[in-house]
Order: C-alpha cells, then structure tokens, then sequence
C-alpha cells in the first residue's frame, strides 16, 4: 500500500478507477504541450478505457514491485498538477529506478515538479531503499536539466537516439541521483 504524500500545494497518490475522468483531462488539456516530450500517442490513448486499463495495470505493477506510478494533485483531488512514475524498479544488488515526470501546462515554471519530486525520491531512497535513481531529459529540455541539477543529479552520460519521442529517435542526456 502507497501511503499518500503531501506538499504545501499537493497530495500525491496512486490513482485508482474513480481518477479515471481526470487522468483523461490530464492528458487531454496537455496533448499539445507534453507531445515533444512523450512518445507518440494513438488517438485511444486518451479515452477513458484505455485510462482505466492503465491504472489497473499500475496497480498491478505495484503489487509487483515493478513500478509506482503516482500524480500529484490539487488538495482538493479535482485536479492532476503533475504525473511521476518511478519505473523499472530493480531491487537485490542493483536497487534502483528510472525517474519519469510531466506537469500541466498550466503549473509550469512555478516550482511545483520540484515541490512534488523532492518527497517522491525521499520516499524512492527511504522506504523503497534505493540506491539509484536515474532519469534522462532531451539535450534542448533546460527546464529538465535545471530541475534534475537542482535536485542534485549528475551527469553520467549522453545516449544518441534513445527513445523514440512524438515519432523520432531522440537524443538524452543521462543523468542519476545517487543515495547519501
């Protein structure tokens, strides 16, 4: 069970089946922003059964211990500000993660991905016992870059055509963030 986390503007949870009409508006309202960041979407990407199919399969993941996906929302629950997934949890020798993160359009450039992931990669590093903690941004996202930097990341490397974004091959730039 994922015990829900708070912030001066936020309550992070998992979402459940009731969610499903805001994670629809989620990505509807940020189609156009969030489309040179995120791999291509199908149109049946944004109907709500393909939503609710995705919480019940993060649902499933967590009960696995395989990934904790998690949105960060107003404190009244009636809106997603953000989305972080903790993916590809890897425990035993390695204990790590990849770190994934979105904002809406509408709360960009406030400081909020940075008040949402700081208790998230607590969370990653204290009760999931992580080690590692890796997440990568396109070579143009500054405002990844300075975000990760804030946060403490390092640069470890730089991976041509690494994931398939909106359709191309793009490159990223590697970074990690490493437990004390």
């Amino acid at each position: 069970m994922f015990h829900p986390l708070t912030t001066a503007r936020t309550k992070i949870r998992m979402l459940s089946a009731e969610d499903g009409f805001l994670i629809q508006d989620y990505y509807k309202d940020n189609r156009d922003h969030l489309r040179a960041w995120e791999p291509h979407r199908s149109e049946s990407f944004f109907h709500l059964n393909h939503q609710l199919e995705l919480i019940r399969v993060a649902q499933l993941e967590w009960e696995d211990r395989r990934s904790l996906r998690l949105v960060a929302l107003d404190h009244d629950e009636q809106e997603i500000l953000a989305v972080v997934n903790l993916t590809n949890l890897v425990f035993g020798p390695f204990q790590a993660a990849n770190l994934g993160y979105s904002v809406s359009h509408r709360h960009q450039g406030k400081g909020l991905m940075r008040e949402v992931l700081e208790p998230v990669l607590a969370f990653a590093f204290g009760e999931l016992g992580l080690h590692r903690v890796m997440a990568n941004y396109q070579p143009d996202n500054r405002r990844s870059e300075q975000l990760l930097q804030g946060l403490g990341f390092v640069r470890e490397g730089y991976a041509k055509a690494y994931l398939k974004i909106d359709g191309q091959w793009r490159d990223h730039v590697l970074t990690a963030l490493i437990a004390s």
